[in-house]
């Protein structure tokens, strides 16, 4: 596919960012944001499917979770390959693929949704979705490499958040169809976003740009690899990022098996959470921006915890209105904690080249390379706490006929994030780096 390629690009420059950089990313930037987001939607698809899916279907609560674990599943695995097709096909050139790519699942599921499809096929269109999640891993990585690292946190931010907004705008456009015309006309929803894929491709083909100086280096990615710090960014991200993707997928399966919420009552209630968790991302990264994300981090987990424990109460005592409150204050905390990681992600690799000895621009460049590699990683495994927090939820349901079980081990692991946050990354003396090095502001 041709493209149009920049064949030098040095945004730690700051006459260049200011001359032609920083408009130039801008708009990448915008129109990333745009396919990303109808990305997210297409992912989620099936947590506003299965609403539309009443007893004629033939699929229980527990059938249901396993729908919605699929595309979790497949969404988090396909982001390692998607974080590395951008460097091997250019940011632009891939954009326009995996936008197009869309159309696959999108007319997939405009063809078998009705009833009387097998369980089989449903689960075969589900995963099918999944390719939308690998469009944030590509989309980040891209961003990443036309912004500088003073400005990371506020571009990832604003990347990521305007893609996850895609979750509650698919919730929303479910509402309106069931809303309107009722919980028999799923394929109305469909049919909204087959347009949409098509303006995304045609927006990233006749904007965007590929940048000739990004380049897929398996050395960095094997580095990658071998640094604890991808890996505890892993498990940090699967609290964050996972529990909003997770709660998003399973929100309003939970209003209509716990708290018998029809189709209609459980949409009208579901987009709130993922919208205002979508919406606060930029302010983390902004946040970790300033304070630095390790210290907006641990905040968060506190508050998540915190949070945890109100929907564990609200959950036991059947109180809704505690319990939306609760979950809804979970989504918010989570939005900003994506933003706060995501920020951590590069200032961790440029505070150890810096701890190594190199000047201020070679430990740009080293941060570069190694965030680069380590963000897609980190973003399948987050994207895979989405899976688990479906699957806990499907064994609770099971088990108990609510999602209190579930909750309680969601509380535990943001115990094991906060410490693991605090420990690492803003204990005294810090382990990673000297404190002056580190700074608030970078990690």
């Amino acid at each position: 596919m041709a493209g149009r390629w920049i064949e030098t690009w040095e945004p730690e420059d700051e006459t260049f960012w200011r001359e032609k950089g920083e408009r130039v990313a801008r708009r990448n930037l915008w129109f990333s944001v745009l396919s990303e987001h109808i990305g997210f939607s297409i992912w989620t698809l099936w947590s506003v499917m299965v609403l539309f899916m009443g007893p004629e279907y033939g699929i229980d609560p527990a059938g249901k979770f396993f729908l919605i674990s699929t595309a979790t599943l497949v969404g988090a695995l396909v982001r390692v390959p998607y974080t590395f097709a951008v460097a091997r096909f250019g940011g632009r050139n891939w954009t326009v693929f995996s936008a197009v790519s869309l159309l696959v699942p999108t007319l997939a599921a405009f063809w078998v949704m009705e009833p009387g499809t097998s369980y089989a096929t449903f689960v075969a269109v589900a995963a099918l979705t999944g390719i939308g999640g690998g469009n944030f891993a590509s989309s980040m990585t891209n961003i990443n490499a036309f912004f500088p690292l003073r400005r990371k946190g506020w571009a990832l931010g604003l990347n990521a958040g305007g893609g996850n907004i895609g979750v509650p705008v698919v919730q929303l456009v479910g509402l309106l169809v069931i809303g309107t015309l009722g919980a028999s006309h799923p394929r109305i929803v469909l049919g909204v976003y087959i347009p949409l894929i098509v303006l995304a491709a045609a927006c990233a083909a006749l904007y965007m740009d590929n940048l000739r100086p990004v380049k897929n280096d398996t050395g960095a990615a094997l580095e990658a690899v071998r640094d604890p710090h991808t890996w505890i960014m892993s498990v940090l991200y699967i609290g964050t990022f996972g529990s909003f993707i997770g709660y998003s997928f399973a929100f309003g399966l939970v209003l209509q098996t716990q708290f018998g919420r029809t189709p209609l009552q459980a949409a009208s209630l579901t987009f709130i959470g993922p919208l205002l968790g979508s919406l606060i991302r930029p302010v983390g990264g902004r946040l970790a921006d300033r304070y630095g994300g390790a210290r907006i981090t641990l905040a968060t987990f506190a508050a998540m915890a915190a949070a945890t424990g109100v929907v564990i109460q609200a959950s036991g005592n059947a109180s809704l209105p505690v319990f939306l409150t609760g979950f809804t204050a979970l989504f918010v905390l989570t939005g900003l904690g994506n933003g706060s990681t995501y920020k951590m992600i590069p200032g961790i690799f440029h505070a150890k080249a810096l701890a190594r000895g190199l000047d201020a621009e070679a430990a740009a460049a080293h941060g570069r390379r190694l965030s680069g590699a380590a963000m897609g990683l980190i973003g399948a495994v987050g994207a895979l706490g989405g899976l688990a927090i479906n699957l806990a939820f499907r064994q609770s349901f099971q088990a108990t006929g609510t999602g209190t079980a579930a909750f309680w081990s969601f509380l535990a692991f943001y115990g094991v994030c906060f410490t693991l946050t605090w420990a690492v990354y803003l204990r005294r003396p810090a382990p990673v780096a000297t404190r002056a090095q580190l700074g608030y502001a970078e990690v």
